[in-house]
């Protein structure tokens, strides 16, 4: 019997069951959620952090964005140029980074290899030109600030009773040729200025050379020196670190004479080196790489988080509308030196002394040249027809990309050479 009763038990679990009328839950396949990333993050060129160039202003950019889109700032120093894949491959695989940044045109070759191996990843050029849907290449109006120091030069020029300027290149590319058409022609405008203000002409001579080399001081001085033979006054430096060479020049010509502050002087560029020969620098022609690393982040942004953009890759190109160029002021020096100080790169002590250097030589300079010098850097964001010796400034910004023709024909008709 009991046999009987274990095999129809076992028969009757054989069989298909009736379905439960207890209810279920229904379950949906659930996709992984990857983390939105969270920072601002930046790959410095060689020199880092407290150069007083291209990395402090890169800091500056990257620090107000962390600031106002509520991010983390990551920050990686490069010793040297073969550091640059390393950095940029070590914060792709963190996939942290809303945006990674290199800092100068020396990275543009590590980045367009690293956006390849990280095609989801968004990066941004500075001052480099890089061909790829996920970077951004951060350029700048070089041709608009520098017809605003070049307005200034021929300015002191007038009023030293001085007749030649000069412009310090490094090697012969069309970039540079941005530089020197924008410098001629502020030149010419600064002649019809003065002319106006003072009743006097001005019929200034310029001078360039290209020294072929952005690294090598002793290049930059032997050039200013010959040129500060021929009477110039003013040497500006199109010539990276190579323009060293031209601050070391003007200093040493105006300590011959018993000065300690210009003339002659020398103008600095990309960054704010009114810094370095304080009082012989008049002014800088300022690229502002802390609005380009801002700016390359808040598009970042819209496009990866917000969707507010179709598109991100391309060129960024800041001038001074933009807030991308700009001839430097006290309180831009000012900053800079706080930066210094923090660093460790500037002795406390000689913030004071350096500024008060820069104060004094601007004071020595009749104010209404520095008034009809920014007068000029404000007009060019809006008006462009702005004519000298039958060139307009929209003439200038029509020949861009410079080739070595436009360039010579742009020299005749400014009368340079």
């Amino acid at each position: 019997m009991v046999l009987l009763i274990i095999a129809a038990v076992a028969i009757y679990m054989s069989l298909p069951q009736a379905p439960t009328t207890t209810p279920t839950t229904p379950t949906t396949p659930t996709t992984p959620v990857t983390p939105q990333p969270t920072k601002v993050c930046i790959v410095y060129d060689i020199g880092g952090r407290g150069d007083l160039s291209f990395n402090d202003m890169a800091y500056l950019g990257g620090s107000k964005a962390a600031r106002d889109f509520n991010l983390e700032l990551t920050e990686l120093q490069s010793r040297s140029e073969s550091d640059y894949l390393p950095n940029l491959r070590t914060l792709s695989r963190s996939r942290d980074c809303v945006i990674i940044v290199g800092v100068g045109f020396l990275l543009t070759d590590a980045i367009a290899q690293v956006a390849d191996e990280y095609p989801n990843q968004l990066f941004a050029i500075i001052d480099g030109y890089v061909d790829k849907p996920n970077v951004l290449s951060v350029l700048f109006k070089e041709h608009e600030g520098s017809a605003v120091v070049g307005a200034l030069a021929t300015m002191i020029a007038g009023h030293y009773n001085k007749t030649t300027v000069g412009v310090v290149l490094g090697m012969e590319i069309p970039v540079l040729y941005k530089f020197e058409a924008g410098y001629y022609w502020g030149i010419r405008y600064g002649q019809e200025v003065f002319k106006g203000k003072t009743g006097r002409e001005v019929n200034v001579r310029i001078l360039y050379t290209y020294t072929g080399a952005f690294n090598d001081p002793a290049r930059g001085k032997t050039a200013t020196e010959a040129m500060l033979g021929e009477g110039a006054i003013v040497v500006y430096n199109v010539a990276g670190a190579t323009g060293l060479g031209i601050f070391e020049a003007v200093a040493e010509a105006g300590a011959k004479e018993g000065r300690t502050m210009g003339p002659p002087f020398g103008i600095g560029v990309d960054a704010d080196q009114d810094y370095i020969k304080p009082g012989f620098i008049i002014a800088s022609m300022m690229k502002r790489v802390d609005v380009g690393v801002y700016t390359a982040t808040r598009k970042a942004l819209n496009y990866l988080i917000h969707k507010n953009v179709t598109k991100f890759g391309g060129i960024l190109e800041l001038g001074i509308a933009e807030g991308g160029i700009a001839m430097s002021r006290v309180e831009d020096l000012e900053t800079f030196l706080e930066l210094g100080v923090q660093a460790g790169t500037v002795n406390p002590q000689d913030r004071e002394t350096i500024l008060n250097a820069v104060v004094s030589m601007r004071n020595s300079i009749p104010s209404w040249m520095w008034d009809e010098a920014y007068k000029l850097q404000e007009t060019l964001k809006t008006n462009k027809s702005l004519e000298v010796m039958g060139v307009k400034f929209s003439d200038v910004e029509a020949m861009i990309p410079f080739s070595a023709e436009t360039i010579a024909r742009l020299r005749s008709s400014l009368g340079v050479g």
